[in-house]
């Protein structure tokens, strides 16, 4: 995971990955997919004005220890691995076509929230996304080489998304 996007060596998602159902939004070089109990949606990059994901859970300070942590991380794999456990929060991604708007429901995949910066950068990785200045690539490359070693640590996810929003 690494901000908004639960990266995988060979898919890019926004939130988790897919529930037991197969729910997921999933990101690639076209664009959007959306799968959920309707089925598939989908939306190209040069069709939508904007993307950004809104409700994000932040998280906060309190029940910072580890053992809170430990309990949030297991509770989270158990509900996105194996649907056990209470369900994640919620967070919607709200896509923005010459048509109207999109809503679309994704689940948190960070136990406790987001880090603030995580959050900003995340949206700006979106935004440049939409806009056709940044390269989902770069993304995907990076999932192919580590998306099946874990979640790196906070400074290393930011530099990351970083180094994907910048021109």
């Amino acid at each position: 995971m690494v901000g908004l996007f639960w990266i995988t060596e060979d898919s890019v998602y926004v939130g988790s990955p897919p529930a037991v159902d197969g729910r997921c939004v999933r990101l690639d070089a076209e664009g959007v997919q959306a799968i959920d109990e309707d089925g598939a949606h989908a939306w190209r990059w040069t069709e939508l004005r904007s993307a950004t994901v809104e409700a994000v859970p932040v998280r906060g300070t309190a029940g910072r220890g580890v053992g809170a942590a430990l309990g949030r991380a297991i509770e989270a794999l158990l509900t996105a691995g194996v649907g056990l456990g209470s369900e994640p929060p919620e967070m919607t991604l709200c896509l923005a076509t010459a048509d109207g708007t999109e809503e679309v429901p994704v689940h948190c995949a960070a136990a406790g929230g987001y880090g603030s910066e995580e959050i900003a950068l995340s949206q700006s990785l979106l935004a440049r996304l939409v806009a056709g200045t940044a390269d989902l690539g770069a993304v995907e490359s990076w999932g192919r080489s580590n998306g099946g070693l874990g979640t790196p640590k906070p400074p290393v996810r930011e530099a990351l998304l970083r180094g994907w929003t910048e021109p």
